[in-house]
């Protein structure tokens, strides 16, 4: 072989070798990430905004067991925030919340009917140790029965913007299991949610009542303790970093365990200034729903990160101005208020891409304000929409008052005065005939 046949060689070899490299790096760097999570239903969002950042099966109506006791939990709360109940108030327990106590099989601690309970002892046993009997005797003290309570459970998903839900009972237990003093659904009825009505379920609850991290981190409590009573709670949220299970960050939320719900779990964890939600549902073991939680979790913050998309008195270009009507200036300049942070893809800052949405209400026909228009004024609002390659899932609640910023003017226009209004006026009016009579003059031509 001749030496102009092996330098030939030599150059082919190299010139595919990087072919291929940068064939494979360019591949791999436009893939959009994937994840395979072992559940019938997933869901993984930004705590702070709602932003979806992987789903499956999302909207699948499946049982989600004691994950129902979320709402139970937003009831309480929203109660004691009202005044209508208090931590230390005593309640008594009915034969029906006794009786239900007193199943082992059945995640419980045992009450008594002639003993009263602080509504504080019955939440923290409902909310570390899931108890069901405590759970009920909670539901009959805030709504005087159980089934007046799913009334209210049902009616607050609702209002919550939930919208693929059925709640039969306060606990998500089988009605099976409650001796027939189900007041909802048939017989053999549990409570049905999909993976995101739970994860708004538990998006409101974390941003409506962030008190509930409080005792949903707790991994171990003894219920009445230094009593005859006294039983040593350990939290079912394994993944409490304290437990068997243990992940950096984590602080709640709530499991769920029955024959038809399979074993699911609604996870939050946070690390740094970015707090994640995730809801697996219909997993395998009590162990599978913390290990695929883990696979979510994982992939939130190896995938995402927290970014400024835009700062405060940013200016969309082509949108700097609005042009104003009776004013002593025909325009007032107009800005973000406030700075907006989102969780996005990692290294796509500049696939997410602002647009301008004006408020009509405040707004002429022409598109125009009305003076007098005050500083500060809110004039319509910033949307950032992704333009990558990737599938975005929008956001939990499609972003009504989260992933946006309100635009504001930045200066105030007076009304201008009746004078300097006619003297417009007559300009129009005289500009409008030159403009006809130009316009003639060029049709004879």
């Amino acid at each position: 072989m001749n030496s102009k046949i092996k330098q030939l060689l030599v150059v082919t070899l190299i010139f595919s070798f990087f072919t291929t490299s940068l064939l494979g790096f360019s591949k791999s760097a436009s893939a959009a990430p994937s994840l395979d999570v072992a559940a019938e239903g997933a869901i993984l969002v930004d705590a702070e905004t709602g932003k979806i950042l992987y789903q499956k099966n999302a909207d699948k109506l499946l049982a989600p067991a004691s994950m129902s006791k979320m709402m139970t939990e937003y009831l309480l709360l929203e109660a004691i925030d009202k005044k209508k109940i208090s931590w230390d108030q005593k309640t008594s327990i009915s034969e029906y919340a006794h009786k239900i106590s007193q199943n082992r099989t059945l995640s419980n601690v045992p009450l008594r009917v002639d003993e009263k309970y602080t509504v504080r002892e019955l939440y923290q046993a409902m909310a570390i140790y899931s108890a069901n009997g405590a759970t009920i005797a909670l539901s009959e003290l805030i709504a005087g029965s159980e089934g007046e309570f799913v009334k209210k459970m049902n009616a607050k998903a609702k209002e919550l913007g939930m919208k693929d839900f059925n709640f039969v009972n306060s606990t998500g237990l089988n009605n099976k299991d409650l001796f027939g003093n189900h007041n909802s659904g048939s017989e053999t009825d549990e409570n049905m949610m999909s993976p995101r009505a739970t994860a708004i379920l538990a998006f409101s609850l974390l941003n409506d009542h962030p008190e509930v991290l409080e005792t949903a981190s707790v991994p171990r409590l003894k219920f009445r303790e230094g009593t005859d009573d006294e039983i040593q709670m350990e939290n079912w949220n394994w993944m409490l970093p304290e437990l068997n299970s243990g992940y950096e960050g984590v602080d709640g939320l709530k499991t769920g365990s029955t024959d038809i719900a399979g074993n699911c779990f609604t996870g939050t964890v946070k690390k740094g200034d970015t707090r994640l939600i995730s809801v697996v549902m219909k997993t395998g073991t009590r162990l599978d729903r913390f290990k695929e939680t883990k696979k979510l979790f994982d992939f939130g913050f190896a995938n995402f990160e927290k970014e400024q998309i835009l700062p405060d008195n940013y200016q969309v270009k082509g949108n700097k101005t609005v042009p104003v009507v009776k004013g002593k200036e025909k325009e007032v300049k107009v800005a973000t208020k406030e700075p907006l942070s989102m969780v996005i893809k990692r290294g796509e800052k500049e696939n997410y891409k602002p647009k301008f949405v004006m408020d009509k209400k405040k707004m002429t026909k022409e598109g125009e304000l009305t003076a007098p228009v005050k500083k500060g004024e809110v004039v319509g609002h910033i949307n950032v929409e992704y333009t990558g390659s990737g599938e975005d899932y929008g956001y939990l609640l499609n972003g009504e008052t989260k992933g946006k910023t309100e635009v504001v003017t930045t200066q105030s226009v007076e009304k201008a005065n009746w004078f300097v209004l006619a003297l417009r006026g007559v300009g129009g009016f005289f500009g409008g005939l030159w403009s006809g009579a130009v316009d003639m003059v060029k049709g004879w031509f």
